[in-house]
Formats: structure tokens, C-alpha cells, sequence
């Protein structure tokens, strides 16, 4: 990521639709937005975010709409992986870096195994609100607004932190921009350097079953460099940094409105709070306010399609979304769960390739798999994670389509959130480290194991 000097300019319309503005989702029937109980507050805050600094470029997003074009025409591979939810407390230099290096590795994985460049997005610096199932949560007969994530309001349960809070609005802004100048940071310090991925050990799974496979792959990456470089005569310092890009669910409006831009030299708005915003699988009805406000920014964009989706439905969202057919401009990422996948995802391969379409096909198999188990905790089966990712693989590939990347929900600390992986964890164990405010997510060990899974799973595919 680079940094930032690009400054934004007012401009009245956006040249690409004049009917289109920043505030045009605000005529149309909006699904997931917090309850503001002081219109005033809520104008000020707005006000004071609309004036602060943006936090990516256009010439960043334009990059990574190339990236994702490549990604779509099979020469990429697609991975974004993240928090479910951000937290301003997880705002910290240790949470982060660690973060960080689980992506590193994980694509070092998939560079080598799939012997193609892997684009890497954080599902970060901007992750800080989630839809809920319902408006209200009732705890002992007690009601209050439910826990929206942090841009919103707080998850303790009492009226005070339950409250949608617009002075969140001004803070998520200012984590975001912590994270991404760390993140910035790391990387353009050598963070990233090929030539030391021992930067990217994290010492809490030194004795992991998944280490001495890791180890063997980076020690033969490290000889080939060196090699290389053995006979060019000098270090290769492209080997020395990575691009990094950022994404959220663009879920509030009013933080998007506020921060999409028009910048000079550029035609149209750009959504400057992340390179790449996606919409919900709960949000994306045609006639919604979210479906509005994307058509009119100039990012890449994504939208979560599940099993009820039907292939018209999909289409006209294709058209809303994509109109030109813009290379790199529209991600479809299929969240069906383990056991719909293969019914529900190939009427919509073919609907799409019947159309002429070829958008960035990813999957997310965290979503459409997740339960409660008999001690109530929310979790998800490594298991079906991996049968999902396999299946995928295998309606494309019967489909004639491609799937260009994987959606993951992970972390790199030592959390116990998701049944199974490498060291096979069990209801039991997910008392012992549950930490997720929302959804239960990957630790570092299931998520290389993931990787190389992928890693396995193309390759014999291939063969």
C-alpha cells in the first residue's frame, strides 16, 4: 500500500452518472443501518468525517481492479482473509503484525504451491460493523438494540453501550487509519522480505504438526532466490515488499457516504475508505439502498451470493453492479455451505457464463457453515470448511468457470473458535480460547492448513 497524498477536491456531480450521488441510497429502503436517536449529533459527526483525510488512493484501487482482472482471467489467485469484526481495543501493534504474517505465510503457500502470483487483501482497517438476525437482544427479559460491532455501538449489554453512537463513526476512522499506516509501515520496512520470512514465525505454534512442511517450503524458496540472484549478480528487490490492499463490508452507509470522494484527474467517486467493499449476502436486494450506493463508485466491488439467490436475481445484479462489464470491476463471492454448494451453485455458473460475463468467482465456505453446538457455542467444522472449498473447486471446474480465490474469516492468535484442523479441536477446547465478539474464526495453524489444502486440491485438479 502506498502512501497517501492524494487530496480530494468537491465537485458537484459525478461525470460517470449524473443521476447518481454519494446520498442516493438514502431514498431507497435500507436494510442493517443502526438507529441514530439524535439526528443532529449524527449530522455533525458526518460533517467532521467527511473533512478528515482519506485513507486509501485512487490510483491504489485502480491497481487492484487490474489485479482482480487477472485474477478472474485465471492468471491471479484471490486471497482476502481477516477478522469477522474488528475490534478498537484489537487495535494494537502485536494483533496486527500477527495478523499480517499469517496472510504472508498463507500466500507464500499458495505462490508455491499454485505457482502463480496470489493478490493479498486484509479484511481489515475498516471491518468494524456487522448485520444482525435481528434489531433486538433479550437477556433475561431485558431488551436492548443488538451489538451492531464497534463503528455502532459496544457489546456490553447495558442501554449505555447499546446505544448507536455517531462519535463511533469518527473513531472507526481513526483505527482504520492506524491499522493501515501500520500495516503500510511493516511493509515498506521489509516486513515482507522474502529473503527473511523467519520475520513471520509466530513462536505460539512453533511445535505445530504444520512446521516442519512449512519449513521444508520456505527453505526451498530461500535456495531459489538465492540462486537466482546468484546469477542475475545482485539482490532482486522486487522480492523485498508486497502489495497489500484492504476491504470491509461497506455495511453503514452513512461512514461510506461520507468518505467517497471525487479526487483530481478522475472521472467519478471513489469510496476511500477501503480498495475493495463488498455487500452482504442481507443487503443485496436490487431496490436497496446498498445496491445503490455501489453502482456509483468507481472501486472494485464484491457481492455475497447464498443459496437463495436465484439465477435472475443474480444476473439483474450484475447489471445493476456492472453495467460496462469492466474488467476486474464485479467479485461474486458463493457462500452456500458444505451441503448446497454442488445444488445451488451451478445454475448460477451457467446463468453468468450464458450472459457473457466473466466476474471474479471466490468462495467463502466460512459463512454458510456455521452452528451452535450443545455448549452453546457458536462455531464452524474445519471439515466442512474444506469440503465446501473442494466443492467448489469442482462445480468450476465442471462448470467450465474458474474460481479465482478463497474469503476467509482467520486471525493469527492462538484462538480456539473453529471444530477440527491440525490438532483436531473439540467442543471442548473452544472454551479455552474463544475470543471472537461475532463469528468464530480460523486460527493461525487451520489457516495454513487451508492453504495448503488449496495448494493440494488445485493441483489435482490440474493433474
Amino acid at each position: 500500500m502506498a502512501s497517501i497524498v492524494e487530496e480530494p477536491v468537491s465537485i458537484p456531480t459525478s461525470t460517470s452518472d449524473s443521476a447518481w450521488a454519494p446520498a442516493s441510497w438514502r431514498g431507497r429502503p435500507t436494510l442493517q443501518q443502526p438507529t441514530y436517536t439524535d439526528a443532529a449529533e449524527l449530522e455533525q459527526a458526518l460533517i467532521k468525517l467527511s473533512q478528515l483525510p482519506p485513507l486509501v488512493t485512487s490510483w491504489e484501487i485502480f491497481r487492484l481492479k487490474e489485479l482482480l482482472a487477472e485474477a478472474a482471467a485465471g492468471k491471479r489467485f484471490l486471497l482476502q482473509g481477516g477478522d469477522c469484526a474488528e475490534t478498537f481495543d484489537d487495535c494494537s501493534s502485536p494483533l496486527i503484525s500477527n495478523r499480517l504474517k499469517v496472510m504472508l505465510q498463507m500466500s507464500l503457500v499458495l505462490v508455491h504451491g499454485l505457482q502463480m502470483p496470489v493478490v493479498r487483501v486484509g479484511r481489515f482497517a475498516g471491518q468494524y460493523a456487522k448485520p444482525r438476525s435481528a434489531d433486538l437482544e433479550t437477556r433475561d427479559g431485558v431488551s436492548l438494540p443488538s451489538y451492531r460491532g464497534e463503528l455502532v455501538n459496544d457489546a456490553a449489554f447495558n442501554a449505555a453501550a447499546r446505544r448507536a453512537d455517531p462519535q463511533r463513526l469518527i473513531r472507526g476512522h481513526a483505527h482504520s487509519a492506524m491499522t493501515m499506516n501500520f500495516v503500510r509501515a511493516l511493509i515498506d520496512g521489509g516486513f515482507a522480505d522474502l529473503h527473511h520470512p523467519e520475520y513471520w514465525d509466530l513462536a505460539w505454534v512453533r511445535h505445530s504438526p504444520l512446521q516442519d512442511e512449512y519449513g521444508r517450503m520456505v527453505e526451498g524458496i530461500g535456495a531459489a532466490l538465492r540462486f537466482m540472484e546468484t546469477l542475475a549478480g545482485q539482490p532482486i528487490g522486487s522480492y523485498q515488499r508486497v502489495d497489500f490492499y484492504t476491504s470491509h463490508e461497506a455495511l453503514v452507509l452513512h461512514y461510506e457516504e461520507a468518505l467517497t470522494r471525487q479526487v483530481p484527474r478522475q472521472d467519478g467517486w471513489f469510496n476511500l475508505s477501503t480498495h475493495f467493499p463488498w455487500i452482504g449476502m442481507r443487503t443485496a436486494q436490487l431496490d436497496g439502498g446498498h445496491v445503490e450506493y455501489f453502482r456509483g463508485i468507481r472501486n472494485p466491488v464484491a457481492v455475497k451470493i447464498g443459496p437463495s439467490v436465484t439465477p435472475d436475481q443474480l444476473l439483474r445484479l450484475c447489471d445493476a453492479l456492472d453495467p460496462r462489464r469492466a474488467p476486474g470491476r464485479l467479485t461474486l463471492i458463493h457462500r452456500m455451505g458444505a451441503d448446497k454448494i454442488e445444488q445451488a451453485l451451478p445454475p448460477l455458473l451457467a446463468a453468468v457464463h450464458r450472459a457473457g460475463r466473466a466476474p471474479l468467482w471466490v468462495c467463502d465456505p466460512m459463512h454458510g457453515n456455521t452452528e451452535s453446538v450443545s455448549n452453546g457455542y457458536k462455531t464452524r467444522r474445519f471439515g466442512n470448511i474444506r469440503r465446501e472449498l473442494d466443492c467448489a473447486f469442482d462445480v468450476h471446474a465442471a462448470s467450465g468457470t474458474h474460481l479465482g480465490g478463497v474469503h476467509l474469516e482467520l486471525t493469527g492468535e492462538n484462538v480456539t473458535e473453529c471444530l477440527g484442523g491440525a490438532r483436531d479441536l473439540t467442543e471442548n477446547d473452544l472454551a479455552r480460547a474463544y475470543k471472537s465478539t461475532v463469528d468464530p474464526r480460523l486460527n493461525y495453524e487451520q489457516s495454513l492448513e487451508l492453504a495448503m489444502l488449496i495448494v493440494r486440491k488445485r493441483g489435482s485438479a490440474r493433474a
